[in-house]
């Protein structure tokens, strides 16, 4: 397979996403959902819980699509094509970068494929360059929810990047006590703290100098931990991968909710997100680690489909 081109020139990224935001903002393309948070404290880490305060822009907006695709009769593709005004930036002949247009976390980004794929369909070496080449220049937290059990809301693929630390106070990700506990091999590892399957990883930030380099080696990662957690490739089910520039995590799904709480791959890097008061006092009564085992899968021996 002949190997494609990165557009994204170096160091150019972050000044580019502080530049569009401004103007995101300005020209109203951009709707950012506030949100107040605080931190629930399960198993030794201290979950970053948002608390979202006005969900009527996204929901109105998901009705105009449903109209939108009512009347067209096809589903409704927000990223083909994509809104112009939410564009950050060229990453490769095969990837963009756009603004996630309802976002609850600043600079929230996302990798969008140019052509259509599936979202769950395998990431590729294309996938995992442009990953590279945008944590090179944005120290952030890369993540997959591949399919709508593991809380993905598009069916166009699309990797999401936010930045490090996720909240103003407290660790840069609040599963960070799990992982230092934890003495990297060259091979796949799991956090002997957390009771559903997953498997870990290490990266290595020199990679970022050659986004491709980077790309063939962390898709050998990725084969190998989806393997570890027994996702067979010719019939994928649902997971989340999780990346920084240090590690992946990947974890296979079972369903997206527990009762009405949504949870997408953030929440396994400890952070969760409820719609009002009732989801928080539901999440609190269940702890936020009871709530991911059970939309997971119960750690146990041999398989993940225990």
């Amino acid at each position: 397979m002949p190997q494609g081109k990165i557009l994204l020139k170096p160091s150019t990224l972050w000044t580019s996403v502080k530049e569009r935001t401004e103007y995101a903002l300005q020209c109203g393309a951009l709707l950012s959902i506030p949100t107040e948070f605080e931190f629930v404290e399960q198993d030794g880490v201290r979950f970053l819980v948002r608390i979202l305060s006005n969900l009527n822009r996204k929901k109105a907006a998901k009705e105009k699509q449903e109209k939108q695709s009512v009347i067209s009769g096809e589903e409704f593709n927000p990223f083909l094509p994509y809104e112009e005004d939410l564009f950050v930036a060229d990453i490769s002949d095969t990837h963009v970068c756009i603004f996630n247009k309802y976002n609850v976390v600043d600079y929230h980004l996302l990798i969008v494929t140019r052509a259509f794929e599936e979202q769950e369909s395998l990431l590729t070496l294309e996938d995992f360059a442009a990953m590279w080449a945008c944590l090179a220049d944005f120290d952030g937290l890369a993540f997959y929810n591949s399919g709508k059990n593991a809380g993905a809301s598009q069916r166009h693929k699309h990797l999401q990047l936010v930045p490090l630390p996720l909240a103003s106070s407290g660790l840069q990700i609040p599963i960070e006590p799990l992982l230092t506990a934890t003495q990297f091999q060259d091979s796949n590892a799991t956090l002997t703290k957390l009771p559903f399957v997953h498997a870990i990883a290490p990266l290595n930030p020199d990679w970022m100098r050659s986004p491709f380099t980077a790309a063939q080696a962390t898709l050998e990662v990725y084969h190998s931990l989806l393997g570890a957690v027994g996702l067979d490739a010719r019939q994928l089910g649902a997971y989340n991968m999780l990346a920084t520039r240090e590690w992946m995590l990947i974890v296979p799904r079972r369903q997206e909710h527990f009762q009405s709480i949504s949870v997408n791959s953030l929440g396994f890097a400890g952070a969760l997100l409820v719609r009002n008061a009732a989801e928080m006092e539901i999440l609190k009564a269940q702890g936020p680690m009871t709530i991911l085992t059970n939309v997971a899968y119960i750690q146990k021996e041999g398989s993940c489909n225990a």
